[in-house]
């Protein structure tokens, strides 16, 4: 590698390595098109953290309680956004009928004391300050819960779109190889295929930036060079 020319095929081959990324990154997103493809990913932690609360959930929409949260999570709208909406929903669904089974999935929360909170928020009554007080606890433990789901969600999400992303960044390589090559590729063409789509996909945000360093360099040398 000199600054005669060759810096600038490596610059190439960066470039090249990122429109592979890039390509793979828009295939994934694609998939969004067939009932929400890899933005399904995560959902489940977020249904399992908020379980406790589908009676609630259930008096806003009893045919699909979860369906305005996973409508949201599909839509990306922002995490904060959705789990106020969420906490929104589950606020909604606390009646008399719904205290007890809500009071069972929060821990600490005493069943007499909320369902009388219950029954008082329902008919526009006073609360009494322990009455506030338990739910203020009820709350504290929805955030925590929402908290822990939607995160693991989130993550869960990420890591299942980069892993599809390297995969099918290596379905393109191993392809271009082929095409070029008119056949199969032999073993250090096929690994050589293999190593630049495993890398195309990390490289794929910053591929852009490198490439304008090389650039860069490669023009300062040759500047000095004279």
């Amino acid at each position: 590698m000199d600054i005669t020319g060759a810096l600038g095929d490596f610059g190439n081959i960066l470039a090249a390595a990122s429109a592979v990324g890039t390509t793979s990154f828009g295939l994934v997103d694609s998939t969004k098109a067939f009932k929400g493809g890899i933005s399904n990913a995560g959902f489940g932690h977020i249904e399992t953290a908020v379980d406790g609360f589908r009676p609630a959930l259930a008096v806003v929409n009893p045919g699909d309680p979860f369906q305005t949260m996973k409508a949201n999570w599909l839509n990306g709208v922002p995490k904060d956004d959705q789990k106020a909406i969420a906490k929104s929903l589950v606020r909604l669904g606390i009646t008399p009928t719904t205290a007890a089974n809500l009071a069972t999935a929060a821990p600490g929360v005493d069943r007499t004391l909320f369902a009388a909170a219950a029954v008082k928020v329902n008919a526009g009554e006073e609360l009494t300050e322990q009455e506030i007080n338990m739910l203020g606890r009820f709350d504290a433990i929805l955030d925590a819960r929402m908290d822990a789901g939607f995160e693991r969600a989130d993550q869960l999400y990420r890591n299942a779109s980069k892993l599809l992303a390297a995969a099918i960044s290596v379905v393109l390589s191993v392809a271009g190889m082929i095409v070029v090559q008119k056949g199969v590729p032999d073993a250090p063409d096929f690994f050589l295929a293999l190593m630049v789509g495993l890398l195309a996909t990390p490289l794929a945000p910053i591929a852009k930036d490198i490439s304008s360093a090389l650039s860069t360099t490669v023009a300062a040398l040759k500047s000095v060079k004279g």
